[in-house]
Formats: C-alpha cells, sequence, structure tokens
C-alpha cells in the first residue's frame, strides 16, 4: 500500500508526499522539496527508477521534482519518468521545468497518463476539483498496490468523482478542518468516510490540524495516511525478500536432500512461506485423504494431529466448491470449526484457504493461513496473488506423494502391496530392526481354498471376497499397525511392540471375525476361513528370513487342516 513522506497541507514543514515501492523502482505520487530531501538522504542503492506521478502544479506538490530530476542525472544516475495526468499539465510542466528550473528534457522522461498505461500499477487518472485557477488541471490516480485498488484523491474540493471506484481496496484522501471551495471540509465528508470505511481502506492526508482531524475520527475505522520513511520501508521489503530467499533455499535443500521421500519437512518449510507472504500468525497445510473421506494437518496448530470429514469447515468447502475461501468474520461464519480454538485457547480472526491441486487439476488437499497481521483481514487481489506460488509448490510436493502412495497400493483392496511393506520397513519400522531390544511381530494369512471360489462363483466373486478380508483384517489394526496385500490372497500384519503371544491373540481374533461373517460376493452368500502363520521378528536376521518363518507355520496351518493359527 502507500507510505507517506508527509501529509500535511501547504503551510506545514512536511507536505503531502506519497510512495510506493514498485520491484526496483520508487513511485511517488507528488514531490515537494521536503520529500526531495528526504529521498537524497537515503539510500537508494536498490532503486534504478524513480517515477513521479503529479496531481497538479502547486508548489507544495511539485517543488521537489526538478531537484530530484538534477539529482538523479548528475548524482545517483537514476532513471527519472515525470507522469502528468493530461496534455494540459503536460505543457504546464514542461515550462516549469525547462523554462523556469532549467531541465533539459535529456535528463528525463515525460509521459502523460495514457503513456503509463504500460505500468503494470496504473489503471486510471481521475479529473477533480480544486483551486479555480487549475480548472481543468487537477487529478486523483486509480492504481493497483499490492494487489488492491488504491484511490488517490490529491487535493480535492468533493469526493464525488471518487466514491463510486472505492470498492475492497483503499481510499487515501485529503480533508481540511476549514470549509472552502477549495479542499473537502471534515464535516461534511465524514458520513461518506465512514461509510466507505465498512469495506474499505479509508486514509486522510494533506491535512492542516491532525489533532482537531483524529478527534473527528477517533471512533470510526478511518485512520490518518502513515508515514513512514523511505529507509524503514526499503528495509521492510528487503527483509521480507530475505526471508523468502532464506525459505527457498531451505525448501529446495529439503527437495535436494530428500533421500527417503519424506515430505513433511517440505510442508513445514512452504507453511513458513506462506506465513511470511501471507503476513499471518499461522500457515497449516491440509492433506485430504480421499480414501477414508479425511482432512488432515499436524502444522501451526498447538495440538499433534488433526483430523476432520472432508465434508466440514473451511477447509471442506474450499475444496468442495474448488475455490479460495475468505472469511474476517470466522465466528459468524457457518462453515468455521470452532472446536480447535476451544481446545487450544487459541482466537481466530479471519482465514484464507486456498484450494490445492495437481497439474491434472485433481484437487488433493487445501493450504491454510490464520490471522492477517495488523487484524486487516485477507483479501482476494491481494493475498491469493502473494500466496498462489507457494501454493502450487505445495501441490506439486503433494501430487508426488500421492503417486508414491498410489504406486504402493492395492487397487482391489487398497492395502498396501508388497512395494509397500519394504517402502515402510526401511522407514516407518527401520528403527525395530535396527535395535535388538525392540520387538516387532507379524501374521501371514492366506483364504482358504480361495480358488474353489473363483471356480464355483466367478472371479467378481472372488474380488468381492478379497476386498472383504483385506477390510476385515484393517479393521482390527490400530494405529501403530498395518497390514498388507502380500500376493494373491495373502495378506500381512506387522504389529510393533507385541510379543509371539500378542500377535497369535490378534490373529485368532481376525480367524474368528472371518469364520462368523457372511460374505456377499456378487450376489451369493459366502463364508470363508483363513489360516495364519505367526512369528516374532529375530532382529539377527532378515526381513525376508523372518517372514520365510512365517510362511512355514502358514504351510503347517494348511497342511494340519486349515482354519488355525499356527505360531
Amino acid at each position: 500500500m502507500l507510505s507517506f513522506f508527509g501529509r500535511g497541507s501547504a503551510f506545514t514543514d512536511k507536505h503531502n508526499s506519497a510512495y510506493f515501492i514498485d520491484g526496483k523502482a520508487l513511485v511517488l505520487i507528488d514531490c515537494p522539496m521536503s520529500s526531495f530531501v528526504d529521498i537524497k538522504n537515503s539510500n537508494l542503492d536498490a532503486i534504478e527508477d524513480i517515477v513521479i506521478l503529479v496531481t497538479h502544479t502547486h508548489s507544495d506538490h511539485i517543488s521537489g521534482i526538478p531537484m530530484l530530476i538534477d539529482y538523479c542525472y548528475f548524482v545517483d544516475k537514476k532513471n527519472a519518468t515525470v507522469v502528468a495526468p493530461s496534455s494540459e499539465v503536460k505543457a504546464d510542466l514542461l515550462y516549469y521545468l525547462k523554462e523556469i528550473d532549467g531541465c533539459d528534457d535529456s535528463w528525463y522522461r515525460l509521459i502523460t497518463a495514457s503513456e503509463a498505461a504500460s505500468y503494470t500499477w496504473f489503471i486510471n487518472a481521475i479529473p477533480t476539483t480544486h483551486a479555480p485557477s487549475l480548472a481543468g488541471k487537477c487529478f486523483g490516480y486509480e492504481l493497483l498496490i499490492d494487489g488492491k485498488t488504491v484511490i488517490y484523491t490529491g487535493d480535492t474540493a468533493t469526493l464525488e468523482p471518487f466514491i463510486s471506484r472505492v470498492n475492497n481496496g483503499a481510499l487515501y484522501t485529503e480533508v481540511s478542518i476549514n470549509k472552502s471551495n477549495v479542499h473537502t471540509y471534515i464535516e461534511d465528508a465524514l458520513p461518506d468516510l465512514v461509510n466507505l470505511s465498512k469495506n474499505a481502506e479509508v486514509y486522510l492526508m494533506h491535512l492542516d490540524d491532525e489533532k482537531i482531524i483524529n478527534n473527528y475520527i477517533k471512533d470510526t475505522n478511518i485512520n490518518l495516511a502513515p508515514i513512514k520513511s523511505l529507509e524503514d520501508t526499503m528495509t521492510t521489503s528487503e527483509t521480507m525478500l530475505n526471508e523468502i530467499f532464506d525459505i527457498s533455499n531451505e525448501l529446495y535443500n529439503n527437495i535436494y536432500k530428500n533421500l527417503d521421500d519424506n515430505h513433511n519437512d517440505i510442508f513445514t518449510t512452504l507453511t513458513g512461506l506462506g506465513k511470511t507472504l501471507g503476513q499471518c500468525e499461522r500457515a497449516s497445510f491440509w492433506k485430504w485423504d480421499k480414501r477414508n473421506g479425511q482432512l488432515w494437518t499436524t502444522s501451526a496448530t498447538g495440538v499433534d494431529k488433526i483430523v476432520i470429514p472432508d465434508t466440514t469447515g473451511l477447509v471442506g468447502k474450499a475444496i468442495s466448491t474448488k475455490q479460495v475461501v475468505i472469511t474476517n468474520d470466522p465466528y459468524n461464519d457457518p462453515n468455521f470449526n470452532s472446536s480447535v480454538d476451544k481446545e487450544t485457547g487459541f482466537v481466530t480472526k479471519s482465514i484464507m484457504v486456498l484450494p490445492v491441486a495437481d497439474v491434472n487439476g485433481n484437487f488433493l488437499g487445501a493450504y491454510q493461513l490464520i490471522n492477517k497481521i495488523g487484524d486487516t483481514g485477507f483479501s482476494f487481489e491481494d493475498d491469493v496473488r502473494k500466496l498462489s506460488l507457494a501454493a502450487l509448490i505445495c501441490g506439486l510436493a503433494l501430487e508426488s506423494e500421492v503417486y508414491l502412495d498410489d504406486s504402493h497400493r492395492d487397487r482391489l483392496t487398497k492395502l498396501k502391496n508388497r512395494m509397500g511393506f519394504y517402502y515402510d520397513f526401511s522407514h516407518k519400522y527401520s528403527k525395530y530392526m535396527e535395535d535388538t531390544n525392540s520387538t516387532i511381530s507379524m501374521f501371514i494369512c492366506d483364504i482358504d481354498k480361495f480358488k474353489s471360489v473363483n471356480d464355483t462363483y466367478g472371479h467378481n466373486a472372488g474380488d468381492d471376497v478379497l476386498a472383504f478380508a483385506a477390510s476385515l483384517i484393517e479393521s482390527t489394526c490400530s494405529e501403530s499397525q498395518s497390514v498388507y496385500r502380500w500376493g494373491g490372497e495373502e495378506f500381512i500384519m506387522i504389529m510393533p511392540d507385541m510379543t509371539l503371544e500378542q500377535a497369535a491373540a490378534k490373529a485368532e481374533e481376525v480367524r474368528l471375525l472371518l469364520m462368523n461373517s457372511t460374505i456377499n460376493a456378487d450376489g451369493n452368500e459366502i463364508h470363508c476361513t483363513m489360516s495364519f502363520g505367526c512369528r516374532q521378528f529375530d532382529m539377527t536376521k532378515t526381513i525376508e528370513e523372518n517372514i520365510s518363518v512365517a510362511d512355514g507355520h502358514l504351510y503347517t496351518a494348511k497342511e494340519s487342516g486349515r482354519n488355525r493359527v499356527i505360531s
């Protein structure tokens, strides 16, 4: 948004002058002599171009321009461009700069508003009424800054040309405590300003008495235009840029060194990037578990893990509607889930949720930011633009994670397959295999006489039996346990921190459940049994050697009559 060198009227020490930074350009709106002094005393090493938008030609608005042109040309070697709002004002400026102050027209560029359209931040020059002697030569501007529409009135006797242009962005307007036909009188303008401040940010400038004007606005949402030195603004911008560079470098290193295919560090780094770009208190990344109809996150909440149904909350709304969701009044939003706040004591003031998709447009999760710093609330124009890159990277990272998970999962039973089994042993269970004091057990099981199911009822029925058995076994798993389709009609369950006796008891539980179940298999009611071989891992042997022992017990169960557990 805009910062100000000064916000005073003609007879104050610091005349009204606004500015913003656009990349390596310093963009000024008017430049009185007091602002030139501030600019000259600032470090401009990061600035390559200076652009001055002129509202009108009174000396308290343009007296510093010729000095700035001279300074840019002779001392600091910057490019200077002066933008006149109309051809008439351009002619007056040309006479003033060349004939009175002696600026050679080769030292700078003088253009009109129509030629300024090449700047991405420029929208319009807006004619207004000010001093009668400058009739037809006084203007305000409509600009696009940080993704928001900014209306800057300049000196004006009326708000009329600007009111219809103020939407959800910002309005910077002058007011005076003195009633005249030259400036906007505070008492006349206040009702309109209060109304505009309900949906837009409203700032007052060109002030003749700040103390009295402050009394007028003390119980409103209206603020005085923010005064900030160019040094501080550039330091803030540079600090944020350096933070972004540091996070980007960390992100690159995480990806480059991510030998274990673990994206948790990447998502943590991306939430940090979101906090910096969005200037918010918290950021989190939500993964969409379509298989279980859940959304879950572990980031930035102060609790271990949050799991919610994928049809609830603002995250669920963003994914279902495939649109960005913003609320700056969450406790009055019917989609906001306040349970986390109640659990943690946190107070949510504003939320933005960006749904995250892969390169094919398949939605995979959501990127959430909470509590915009300064309590200004999130905006579609500004914050979505800033966060889109981080959300895109999140989507790409999650896409690779989903692809990895799909390659490890059996499509029929939805269980992890043999590849997933070995992946988990190299990641999830590696500590058990490396520590001889750890305990981890398993069983391998097989559906009895499964070939006869296919031969009698057909392969569709066989598929239904496999899916039923897989779901039944998985339903008995605790959070630390996992079940895998080993191949054909064989399954393996891994049970950390369980003894052989406990593993055998778990197998017996599964055996009884299946034996007493009626399976609807392609329209047929089928009863099946399973045989089990159990094993407590010997940490001195390989995974394959341990599985071979369990498989031997399974063979014994089959040979000794089936539908039994051997350990």
